[in-house]
């Protein structure tokens, strides 16, 4: 349905009769945990779901906004395997923090980037060159972060480039919950309407890696989750129908956050950023990184 905007892939591939045709999917528990891959495999499944071809990632655990910070490596861990397998082997690497920081739900990628341990000045071969960018958003800048990214690909020419954006959710249940990689590369905003022009590796001409954790849902989607509960005895259909009409006209643009955002932000920044400094600096132990990080 139109209302129900979201930037996970997998949940783009909800559906009764399954995912359909030149799209594979792949579940697995670990303890609390649960990832899952999504692959789409042809121009036809990417047109039906609207994402495209690639391969998405997700790591799902209920419990991680309240997790302490020992409890968060396993989880930091998980994402570190699987951007270690899209990431070049060498080479620089540079980190977009996307979003507006004025806004506290949309400020994931800057505080993720303020936490990147940055080394491209350093003339020491232990590390990898890194470096790590804000570029803010279009209303305050009056710059595309696609151009400024062109832009700065085009002068440091890195390996690869990893972007870092708050995403939307279809289900509140993925609410700071779940993390999604992909190798797509990303389009800001498109998760809650606001489209803009995509950085991806057509774009840029290297590869463009995507990391973000959704922080906002739509207010009809909280209506359809409660209409849902409600008519547990009725066809999911009446609950999507009924909230269409009831968030029609009023309700539609507004976007919803958890009330705690300003600490789930920071939280959740640690999380990432962790896992983003031993991915890209592998000779540093993870206890290292997470004690330099504060």
């Amino acid at each position: 349905m139109k209302l129900y905007r979201t930037d996970l892939a997998m949940e783009r591939t909800v559906h009764p009769e399954g995912p359909g045709e030149g799209i594979r999917l792949e579940e697995q528990k670990l303890g609390a945990m649960t990832t899952t891959w999504v692959r789409v495999e042809t121009e036809d499944a990417a047109r039906r779901i609207g994402k495209a071809r690639g391969v998405y990632w997700t790591l799902h655990h209920p419990a991680l906004p309240s997790l302490g910070p020992q409890e968060r490596l396993p989880v930091a861990r998980e994402i570190v395997n699987v951007l270690t397998r899209m990431l070049p082997p060498s080479g620089d690497v540079l980190v977009l923090g996307l979003g507006n920081r004025r806004m506290t739900a949309d400020a994931l990628g800057s505080r993720v980037s303020d936490r990147v341990l940055v080394t491209r000045h350093m003339k020491e071969g232990r590390f990898r060159p890194v470096s790590a960018i804000a570029p803010g958003v279009l209303g305050v800048t009056g710059i595309e972060s696609a151009e400024l990214t062109r832009a700065l690909a085009e002068h440091i020419k890195p390996a690869a480039i990893i972007a870092v954006d708050a995403l939307a959710a279809m289900d509140t249940e993925h609410i700071c919950t779940t993390v999604q990689l992909t190798d797509t590369g990303i389009r800001p905003g498109s998760g809650v309407g606001n489209h803009r022009a995509g950085i991806t590796q057509e774009a840029m001409g290297v590869p463009v890696i995507a990391l973000g954790i959704p922080m906002v849902v739509y207010a009809s989607t909280i209506i359809r989750d409660g209409l849902r509960h409600i008519l547990a005895d009725e066809e999911g259909e009446n609950a999507d129908a009924m909230a269409e009409k009831l968030a029609e006209n009023a309700l539609e643009d507004f976007v919803v956050t958890p009330r705690a955002i300003d600490e789930l932000v920071d939280g959740l920044a640690d999380v990432l950023a962790l896992a983003l400094n031993t991915a890209t600096q592998p000779q540093c132990t993870m206890e290292e990184l997470a004690y330099y990080l504060h």
